[in-house]
């Protein structure tokens, strides 16, 4: 095998020695890519959005593959729908490869620097991280999401991906690693854990001298079991359980708007609506007409008493429901006192993932925006602006809540570290 073969499909029962090859290997691309320069990045991003244009069916035949197997895996429709590919969704994916090429190349970028009094010249200036392993469930266009994130970050990637999907993501990565190997780039720089059995997470999580970091993207069981197992640092967020608050000096229609596109848009991602949190005085005015379409919609609302009493129809809602990330067509309401009740909620019970207010109020908007201590805070827009594209990174890797090195969608910056270059004429420290 040559110095950038990847490996087969056939991991036998070793799986200890298998990761230690993938990861081995991916070790080499990342070193590789340091001095592949933005151009060639931005050529295989390109070969792959022409890719899928192009030839689009193996990826689609392999997803219905997958689709046809959801069921005996117990998925729930919006599960299937994060499965679910089709031409839209993968001319998406295209059109995000392009954007993502025409972004700054963040490796070598100066993020600030000075001549020191002594004739040094110091720059700070942005590196990769190395190899990064991602593991992720069930949403197969994540695949090439991260795989390009990384690749023109300069980074390295595996990817292990949920069996409900394998079939999926398996066909996507043939076309990323045929494109790398067709613009001249490593092939190990992109590559796939091609057995489902879980053992195998657990030995790439202990390669702490070969993997930088670790991003999980999926449920909860996931993340805590990465977090319990990872020898390396791990970037994630555990729920993304999103309020909408809607204040007394709200445009109700406006907010009836936010609130149908925050929960029923996609309800199955972790910027969707689970709570929706209403002032008491607008309270009559505004949860009626709203619950009108969000029922019309599928959804299921679980409310406090005051929710109750305004909507006959809703079910009660437990401490567990506001403590939920359901992804699903179902929303818990309450009603609050004012502004600092529905702040005290959202700090109680929120993951710190996105939360939004809607108000003409500029005092209340700030106050909002000030209190609230989540990874995007939104004022008068939905929380499904909580994403890579939607703010300008052009596609992400994950949205992290944590608050050290990575907060929010963490595109392209969000993947690289920095060094300090220093510069002489023959210093030396007295």
């Amino acid at each position: 095998m040559g110095e950038w073969d990847v490996v087969g499909d056939s991991p036998g029962t070793d799986l200890a020695a298998y990761a230690d090859l993938m990861a081995s290997r991916a070790q080499a691309a990342s070193r590789a890519l340091l001095l592949v320069d933005g151009a060639r990045k931005n050529a295989w991003l390109k070969e792959c959005a022409r890719r899928l244009r192009e030839a689009p069916q193996a990826v689609l035949s392999a997803n219905q593959i997958d689709l046809d197997q959801a069921p005996g895996l117990g998925l729930n429709a919006a599960a299937i729908d994060r499965l679910r590919l089709n031409p839209a969704r993968l001319a998406s994916l295209a059109t995000a490869l392009d954007e993502i090429a025409a972004q700054t190349d963040p490796v070598g970028e100066v993020i600030d620097g000075e001549v020191r009094p002594n004739g040094l010249q110091v720059r700070r200036v942005r590196v990769p991280l190395g190899v990064v392993f991602f593991i992720y469930e069930s949403r197969p266009n994540v695949t090439v999401d991260a795989a390009a994130i990384c690749v023109k970050s300069g980074n390295a990637v595996i990817l292990r991906g949920g069996k409900e999907a394998f079939h999926s993501n398996l066909a996507l990565y043939h076309l990323l690693r045929d494109a790398l190997e067709a613009t001249g780039l490593p092939p190990a720089a992109v590559q796939l854990v091609e057995t489902t059995d879980r053992g195998a997470v657990g030995h790439f999580l202990a390669l702490s001298d070969k993997i930088a970091v670790t991003i999980p993207r999926g449920g909860k069981g996931l993340i805590e079991r990465v977090m319990a197992e990872a020898r390396m640092p791990v970037i994630k967020h555990y729920d993304g359980i999103c309020h909408v608050y809607v204040d007394r000096s709200a445009d109700l229609e406006m907010a009836r708007r936010i609130i149908v596109n925050a929960k029923c848009q996609r309800p199955g991602v972790c910027n969707a609506a689970e709570t929706l949190l209403v002032h008491r005085e607008i309270a009559p005015a505004f949860l009626p007409q709203a619950a009108a379409e969000l029922q019309g919609a599928g959804v299921e609302l679980r409310g406090c008493e005051a929710t109750r009493a305004l909507l006959p129809g809703c079910r009660p809602a437990t401490d567990s429901d506001y403590r939920t990330e359901y992804l699903d067509l179902i929303l818990s309401v309450r009603v609050v006192d004012d502004l600092a009740m529905a702040i005290a909620h959202i700090d109680t019970y929120g993951s710190h993932h996105t939360d939004a207010i809607v108000t003409t109020d500029l005092g209340a908007a700030r106050q909002f925006l000030l209190a609230v201590d989540s990874s995007a805070v939104m004022v008068n827009a939905s929380t499904r602006f909580n994403d890579g594209g939607e703010l300008g990174l052009g596609a992400e890797i994950g949205i992290s809540t944590d608050k050290l090195h990575a907060r929010g969608p963490c595109g392209l910056r969000e993947l690289t570290s920095y060094k300090y270059l220093v510069e002489g004429t023959g210093h030396i420290r007295g």
